[in-house]
């Protein structure tokens, strides 16, 4: 109820100080939507965290950090920000989550079936990595209705399920909260029940806050000197279809010569609306490969799966989505003649 009554209050604000977001060649909605979805969930995640303060290890840091991550996202929805400077930014944070909050990928898994493999003072390059790499992952996979806070309540739901089995059952009851208050977005987002008039977007404010705490979470629940509550290579499955899709995209981009973070739209998503898939469809699928993923990892955890199996298996899964997406154009005019699907939209 708290995550209804807010995004409500907020999208009036939005739509007061022109935080909206416009069509352009890259966003085909109709009319100004209101960039406030992150805004609105992630004040109730952090009230959460004011009341329950012993939910996650150094908790003010967490705050201090999403809540300048989520600040500069709403002037970046205002103003365009230099991404500069929001990269130097998420660096910065990087380095306060390790410095200040001891957060370090300091092993990747048990690959040798002896003990965790310790990547020693690599895994602080390691860190910033995951870190930036997740904030951005996440931040690009918002490009259809639904699907950012759908993947983001799949990954969160997943490592709630990790957490409450292995009796961490503080950090399973902080991944409920921010499930609860993003599906009240996500229905908003998909205009249930109200219509397209209240349609409301999460806006980079939101998709980075999310990335960030995707990746604090996968790195208390992986990195515990005790306890650990999954595998480094369980992360991975967890939150699978934003870091393969992100990978590949970078990569594509890369070896094309252009920035690595440009804008365009070749991502799974906008792939799957050219093969004739409709938005609701595109979504479905995406989402039923997310929980594909997750739950292979959870089932990797929970039966003792080797982290090394586990490790090539999702190599090989990101190696054929690359390869699919190096040839996807040629891919997509054979399906769509096969189909006997028109046009590109």
């Amino acid at each position: 109820m708290s995550s209804i009554l807010s995004l409500f209050v907020f999208r009036k604000f939005a739509i007061l100080i022109n935080l909206v977001d416009q069509p352009n060649s890259r966003k085909h909605h109709s009319g100004s939507v209101p960039l406030i979805g992150g805004v609105a969930v992630f004040v109730v995640v952090f009230s959460y965290l004011l009341i329950f303060p012993h939910t996650i290890s150094s908790s003010l840091l967490y705050l201090g950090c999403a809540s300048t991550l989520l600040v500069v996202g709403v002037l970046d929805d205002l103003f365009d920000i230099s991404f500069r400077f929001r990269l130097a930014l998420q660096v910065v944070i990087s380095a306060l989550m390790m410095g200040l909050g001891g957060l370090v990928l300091s092993h990747i898994g048990d690959l040798w079936g002896r003990t965790p493999l310790d990547i020693s003072y690599f895994g602080y390059v390691m860190t910033v990595i995951a870190v930036v790499g997740a904030i951005n992952a996440f931040n690009m996979v918002d490009g259809i209705d639904g699907l950012l806070g759908a993947l983001a309540t799949i990954t969160f739901s997943s490592m709630g399920i990790l957490f409450y089995l292995n009796t961490q059952h503080e950090l399973a009851a902080f991944c409920a909260v921010i499930v609860f208050a993003t599906v009240p977005y996500i229905l908003m987002n998909l205009g249930i029940p109200f219509g397209q008039r209240f349609k409301i977007f999460m806006g980079d404010a939101g998709s980075t806050v999310i990335g960030f705490t995707v990746v604090w979470l996968l790195l208390e629940g992986s990195q515990a000197p005790q306890g650990a509550s999954f595998s480094p290579v369980t992360a991975l499955w967890l939150a699978a279809v934003p870091i393969i899709d992100a990978v590949c995209t970078i990569s594509r981009r890369v070896k094309k010569g252009l920035s690595p973070f440009r804008p365009d739209r070749e991502h799974l998503h906008h792939i799957l609306l050219r093969l004739g898939l409709s938005s609701r469809q595109a979504l479905v699928v995406i989402c039923l490969l997310a929980l594909i993923f997750a739950g292979f990892g959870i089932f990797a955890e929970l039966y003792n799966v080797p982290d090394l199996f586990s490790l090539v298996v999702f190599l090989i899964v990101a190696a054929i989505y690359f390869i699919i997406m190096q040839k996807i154009w040629r891919i997509t005019v054979h399906v769509r003649r096969f189909f006997g699907v028109g046009r590109k939209h």
